[in-house]
């Protein structure tokens, strides 16, 4: 018995950290945000999650060697958009333009690649939720059980 009381306190406490974690990184993405003044392109800081996804160019996201610069190239900040309606489906949009790679200040280039890290932290917790929704939605198992005998 106290072993299952143990693992429901200790899953009790990875999900509050996870939550405070969410917050702290929702607080700092918006400070991020406002720094490189994206706002400029993107309006509100909360239509940054309306992007299907953010990418960079010029600097590498790889786990192995994130914040490695790519020399020769350009540091930009590119969200995709979905557009169900267009004839193309994924838009392109530069949320920043920053120039050669290696001419930009170092903590620019470590904001930018914070801002992106914290962005994607924060935008897999919103498709978790929005899966989880989805699956609420379903008819539960017994209901689709009694349905296929």
């Amino acid at each position: 018995m106290s072993t299952a009381l143990e693992r429901l306190k200790a899953l009790t406490t990875k999900i509050s950290s996870y939550e405070l974690a969410r917050k702290e990184n929702l607080r700092t993405l918006e400070t991020l945000f406002d720094t490189l003044k994206l706002g400029e392109k993107v309006g509100d800081f909360h239509e940054v999650f309306e992007f299907k996804a953010i990418n960079l160019s010029g600097i590498s996201l790889a786990e192995d060697d994130i914040g490695t610069i790519k020399e020769g190239k350009y540091l930009q900040i590119i969200g995709i958009k979905y557009d169900r309606e267009a004839k193309v489906k994924n838009r392109n949009i530069s949320l920043g333009y920053y120039g050669r790679v290696e001419k930009v200040d170092v903590d620019v280039r470590n904001t930018i690649v914070k801002f992106i890290i914290a962005w994607r932290f924060e935008k897999s917790f919103r498709t978790l939720e929005h899966y989880y929704t989805m699956l609420e939605k379903l008819p539960k198992s017994e209901e689709t059980s009694a349905d296929l005998s």
